[in-house]
């Protein structure tokens, strides 16, 4: 039903993903539990402002890059797989997570580099530090493509970007009232709660992209001109 208001489509595409790639406990949301319960909401919704800035930077330079190449059902089969895949572990990584990750080498590098002493800033250079966020958003803008759930015009992706933006928003602004009110951190079970849960949920998406490839796979096999076995 939603095929029928692309526009629409694609920001909640992004609304969506850009809530469930926040919730996974690691150096953001770290810093919001633990520097929110020490200075309060406002401090902790700055630090999750200049996180949501940084992704959706990386998550525009992945609609800007090479995804726009896949256009034969080939090459969507192949970059749907890949996204199968990178779903897939994303989802048993989280799911089965020993513990929580509270920072990187490169983030601790950026951080000696620029010195942020603001929390804007401070969320900023985290996510900035992080390649990994980019690399996710290459692969989550190509799949969004593929797929069909934002068109390939600026339109759409700026819609998509939006609502990336306004996902990671809402989560980080939920969970800065979370651990500003209780003035509390969070106990590692229940991050590792939140990680799993997140793990889940990649799982189920990755479920939905298997289905998707299942059914393109079929095109391409018949387009081919290959028996069925």
């Amino acid at each position: 039903m939603l095929q029928e208001y692309p526009l629409l489509e694609a920001f909640l595409t992004g609304l969506v993903s850009g809530f469930l790639v926040s919730i996974p406990v690691g150096p953001i949301n770290v810093t919001i539990i633990h520097e929110g319960a020490e200075r309060g909401f406002r401090w902790a919704v700055f630090i999750g402002l200049g996180a949501v800035l940084m992704e959706t930077i990386y998550c525009a330079i992945g609609f800007a890059g090479f995804s726009e190449l896949f256009t034969t059902n080939v090459a969507k089969a192949v970059l749907q797989l890949a996204s199968f895949a990178l779903m897939s572990f994303l989802g048993i990584k989280y799911l089965f997570a020993k513990e929580v990750k509270t920072t990187s080498r490169s983030a601790e590098r950026m951080e000696d580099r620029f010195h942020p002493h603001t929390a804007f800033m401070t969320g900023f250079v985290r996510t900035l530090g992080n390649p990994g966020v980019l690399l996710l958003w290459v692969a989550l803008s190509a799949t969004f493509l593929s797929h069909e759930w934002v068109d390939p015009n600026w339109n759409s992706k700026s819609l998509c970007i939006a609502g990336v933006a306004a996902g990671g928003l809402v989560w980080f602004t939920l969970l800065s009232y979370v651990v500003s009110v209780g003035h509390r951190h969070l106990s590692d079970k229940s991050l590792l709660n939140m990680t799993r849960s997140a793990g889940g949920m990649l799982l189920v998406a990755a479920l939905a992209l298997g289905y998707k490839l299942a059914l393109l796979l079929a095109i391409v096999l018949k387009g081919a001109g290959m028996p069925k076995s």
